[in-house]
């Protein structure tokens, strides 16, 4: 099984809702995707996030599916710095040469308490659900594969909780996804879980940050601000 996965287009926060530009960026993806053979599309329920599925969905002919759990997380709490946001809190992790082989994030002053932390065992607990439903079970920290689906599948989501995924599918740390793994609007990210039943399977990063439908120039992927913060 594969599964895509689509940051949202640029959006308008205040309205959570796509801004004309997003609209545009949408539109690109939709074609984009057209030649991916995803049989089937999901999305976070947050305006910016639908709308930018609802473009797909229209040019495949698709029905969408909302998975409430993949709505934007929210940061913050007592103390914490930067409001608790976690790409500024990871960047600072990394300068401050955190060893993530041997600390535990979830222990950090930064992440300790910080409303990230929390909606990051959401996150993962519900994809977990979601996972098992398409037949890869979660043992420890390595999947198993209970019965083979070999489709494609398209999920809509936020820089946030589609980093609480990749960070879980990949066995990565949460705060180093967000430091080193940035990605843009409309971004592409496919990770294919191989269909062999009955064994352990590993999942494999096949592309990241796929954004050829609508860079025109290269320029760094631009992230949620901490000013903005999450409706």
């Amino acid at each position: 099984m594969r599964i895509i996965f689509v940051r949202h287009g640029e959006p308008d926060y205040i309205n959570d809702c796509l801004t004309e530009e997003g609209r545009r960026q949408a539109l690109a993806c939709a074609e984009r995707l057209a030649g991916e053979d995803i049989s089937e599309i999901y999305t976070s329920p947050c305006g910016r996030a639908s709308e930018t599925a609802a473009f797909t969905a229209e040019r495949l002919g698709l029905p969408v599916t909302t998975l409430d759990f993949m709505r934007e997380i929210h940061w913050g709490g007592l103390n914490i710095p930067h409001a608790g946001h976690p790409w500024t809190l990871g960047d600072i992790l990394m300068e401050d040469g955190f060893d993530f082989h041997t600390q535990d994030w979830y222990e950090h002053p930064f992440f300790k308490g910080n409303a990230a932390t929390e909606c990051y065992r959401k996150v993962i607990e519900a994809f977990d659900g979601f996972l098992s439903a398409h037949g890869y079970r979660h043992k420890g920290r390595r999947l198993f594969c209970e019965h083979a689906e070999a489709k494609t599948i398209a999920l809509f989501s936020h820089g946030g909780s589609g980093a609480c995924v990749l960070a879980h599918l990949l066995d990565l740390p949460f705060p180093y996804v967000c430091s080193m793994m940035p990605y843009d609007f409309t971004s592409i990210i496919i990770v294919d879980l191989p269909p062999v039943e009955g064994t352990y399977i590993h999942p494999r990063l096949e592309l990241f940050n796929d954004c050829a439908h609508i860079r025109k120039a290269w320029r760094s992927p631009i992230l949620q601000r901490e000013s903005e913060g999450v409706r």
